[in-house]
């Protein structure tokens, strides 16, 4: 819908700037609201034909929420897209940011950023949190071997068959505990990092538990059972990308997909000279990570297909799509490694890249968007 009033909003935890454009008249209002939604609508909903916009960032969508339940037409504009002029660095002020951000909006010139619903939203803080658990739990182990390795005490155990011992096993654990240190505040400090380190390992139990149970309920359960055709991509991972992406038929080809991931080559060409680099880097980072690491699979997995003819939890359609994806990028990571001799790293990111693609592919079709 045409809009007459374009409305910056420069949005911050306890303050909201807000300037509006008249395209008709030119003429220019500011007002300075505390963080009260309400308030906010009643002012925007007095001006003619409204239309609001504010940046993308650590405020999130509940502010665009509030406003579309309260009749305001709003949206969220990606920052990324959003170039501002060298000579406004030095002129920097809330103002002056709202009404960058209406000016933009009146020239059509606003990439506008896909806004979650309340559970897509909930679910997405599900899954950070496990991977923030994941984080907390490797340097709270970090932590403990470093203090051990200050004493002198080193794991290094080995089998009958002359390998060495696993960290963090139930053997690792008995030796840990026979340790006595010297010093009481020294023994203290030990307590405390193996405390932690338990405290934490229950907590990211409970959170992937609590995964599982959302994973299988029945918004989710049909994505995530066909992204889980793809070797490499179990529930957790699966789960991750379907409530992060939130719809994948939003993305017109699989192509937009991996750019979102931040998964496709960079480019600095000009006249006849082409210039391609590393990966971009410049979309959603907790989805690069897992797709990274879900690719590592490919290095010596087979070319069979993951699940059975037979199985009746995914479409039959579905599951011979992700037969052939798995087929290809076995062929596609040998062919890198073995043919071309790219470096492990570089062959695994390029096979990130294209199970990203498949990905959007899987997806689709569990949604019926793609035949």
């Amino acid at each position: 819908m045409n809009h007459v009033t374009s409305i910056g909003l420069d949005v911050h935890a306890r303050s909201v700037t807000a300037v509006a454009l008249d395209s008709i008249t030119g003429e220019v209002r500011s007002q300075k609201f505390g963080y009260s939604p309400a308030e906010i609508a009643g002012w925007i909903l007095q001006l003619d034909s409204p239309k609001a916009v504010y940046e993308s960032g650590v405020t999130g969508f509940h502010l665009v929420r509030e406003l579309r339940e309260m009749g305001v037409d709003c949206i969220v504009g990606a920052v990324s897209k959003m170039h501002k002029p060298a000579s406004d660095r030095r002129k920097k002020n809330d103002r002056n940011d709202a009404e960058f951000l209406a000016r933009q909006l009146m020239a059509h010139n606003i990439v506008e950023v896909f806004v979650p619903d309340v559970e897509t939203e909930g679910a997405r803080n599900l899954s950070r949190a496990l991977e923030d658990v994941r984080d907390d739990l490797t340097r709270a182990k970090h932590r403990l071997t470093h203090l051990l390795i200050r004493w002198g005490y080193a794991w290094n155990e080995f089998n009958e068959d002359g390998k060495r011992r696993g960290s963090w096993t139930h053997a690792h654990w008995e030796w840990i505990r026979g340790i006595e240190l010297p010093d009481a505040a020294a023994r203290e400090s030990l307590d405390y990092y193996i405390s932690e380190v338990r405290h934490i390992e229950s907590q990211k139990k409970a959170i992937e538990k609590r995964v599982a149970q959302c994973a299988s309920g029945p918004r989710w359960r049909d994505r995530v059972e066909a992204l889980r055709c793809m070797k490499g991509i179990e529930t957790v991972t699966a789960f991750a990308l379907t409530v992060e992406a939130g719809v994948f038929s939003r993305f017109d080809s699989a192509r937009a997909f991996a750019s979102w991931l931040g998964l496709v080559p960079s480019e600095h060409s000009s006249g006849e000279r082409a210039s391609r680099g590393g990966i971009t880097k410049a979309g959603n980072s907790h989805l690069r990570k897992l797709l990274v690491e879900a690719s590592w699979h490919y290095t010596r997995a087979t070319k069979e297909r993951k699940r059975s003819l037979y199985d009746e939890s995914v479409p039959a359609s579905i599951s011979n799509h992700a037969a052939v994806g798995v087929k290809r990028l076995v062929e596609r990571r040998r062919h890198l490694s073995c043919e071309l001799r790219k470096r492990p790293v570089v062959a695994n990111v390029a096979t990130a890249r294209e199970l990203a693609c498949w990905i959007w592919a899987l997806g689709r079709m569990s949604e019926g968007a793609l035949a």
